[in-house]
């Protein structure tokens, strides 16, 4: 039987949990996430009772109940994560959940210094990586193309020689047909501008019927 200092004890953890979870949760709805405030919230919340439940009911002998609580998160930020075409999005959300539920888990067992100090790299990393992320993408952007042109006679030769032009590192990933049209999937790597310069290549080009990035 659970005592009622379990009521007296873990309520605050319950508090804390809430509290940890809506600031992240505040930062993911900010720039508008699928996973937002109240979602992201909940996770951490429901992390700590299931740790919390798991170190009452079995006296601190057993952590299945925790074991299943990185399973069913994985389920929930495999359901934040979206592909469309060869672009994926989601990812970081995803880690911000899984991340999520761990800081509601050290809660849950009353490790707060260790939650406290996740939840901050946490922050950090989402509120101030952004700068260093752009300053890289600015520097190396990686993008997926896949280019129609208007028959096999434009082989991929004349994409590569448009690619060279703009000094852009590429490979070609995919060929194919669809509706009596040819197309070829590049991953291109390079500088902001550079891939600008051959996004204007594409579009004045009357070789390439359309194109997707």
């Amino acid at each position: 039987m659970i005592s009622l200092n379990f009521f007296n004890e873990d309520i605050v953890k319950i508090f804390i949990s809430m509290i940890a979870g809506s600031v992240i949760g505040a930062e993911r709805e900010y720039k508008s996430k699928n996973a937002g405030f109240r979602t992201i919230t909940l996770i951490t919340i429901g992390a700590t009772l299931f740790t919390i439940l798991s170190k009452e009911v079995s006296f601190g002998q057993d952590f299945h109940i925790v074991g299943n609580i990185v399973v069913g998160v994985g389920f929930l930020g495999a359901g934040a994560i979206f592909k469309e075409g060869s672009s994926v999005s989601g990812l970081t959300t995803a880690a911000t959940i899984w991340a999520s539920a761990a800081i509601g888990m050290a809660i849950g067992i009353g490790e707060y210094v260790f939650a406290f100090m996740t939840l901050v790299t946490v922050l950090i990393i989402l509120l101030g990586f952004s700068g260093i992320q752009a300053l890289i993408d600015r520097r190396n952007s990686e993008k997926y193309y896949k280019i129609s042109v208007k028959s096999h006679h434009i082989s991929s030769v004349f994409i590569k020689n448009l690619i060279k032009d703009c000094q852009l590192k590429s490979r070609q990933v995919k060929m194919g047909k669809t509706d009596c049209m040819f197309y070829y999937t590049f991953q291109i790597s390079g500088a902001n501008y550079k891939h600008e310069r051959f996004l204007s290549m594409l579009s004045s080009s009357d070789e390439i019927l359309a194109f997707e990035v």
